[in-house]
């Protein structure tokens, strides 16, 4: 059985979608795809079935992950059930995570972040509305934490 993880952020159209994106190509590159299934959805439902932000596609593509196919989502019931892990991309929706989430399935919430080896940080900063080296700092930091969370999921 895979690990099912599923990404969080508020829109679903800039960090979670990134963290989607990254976690794919990385388990591809080192051949451990099949060891993962990823998904990624939002605490809100402002953008449902909208692609991610342009600026957020481009700033992977140049990195080599796709984002163009993924289409924003919602958190629903059944991610509670359905996710061995729920990362939230900042304490803001890690806390509404846990709000909404049933009380035997609360051992599978958790910080992305918390994963990352290189960086201290604790939550993965919205870059909407800064300029476009938010979208890189994004993607530094979600490279670390994906890469960290595929080796550590892959050795168990």
């Amino acid at each position: 059985m895979p690990h099912k993880i599923l990404f969080v952020c508020t829109g679903n159209i800039c960090r979670s979608p990134t963290a989607e994106g990254v976690a794919r190509g990385l388990a591809l590159q080192q051949g451990v795809e099949h060891l993962f299934e990823f998904d990624s959805a939002g605490t809100h439902g402002y953008h449902v079935g909208e692609p991610p932000d342009p600026r957020t596609v481009a700033a992977a593509l140049r990195r080599g992950y796709d984002l163009a196919p993924l289409r924003a989502r919602r958190v629903t019931e059944f991610d509670f059930i359905r996710f061995d892990h729920l990362l939230a991309m900042d304490c803001e929706h890690m806390e509404m995570l846990r709000r909404a989430c049933p009380q035997p399935h609360r051992k599978k919430l958790g910080l992305f972040l918390d994963f990352s080896e290189r960086f201290d940080e604790q939550e993965v900063p919205d870059p909407y509305y800064g300029g476009g080296q938010g979208f890189e700092h994004v993607l530094d930091l979600v490279e670390d934490a994906a890469a960290q969370l595929i080796r550590r999921l892959s050795d168990k």
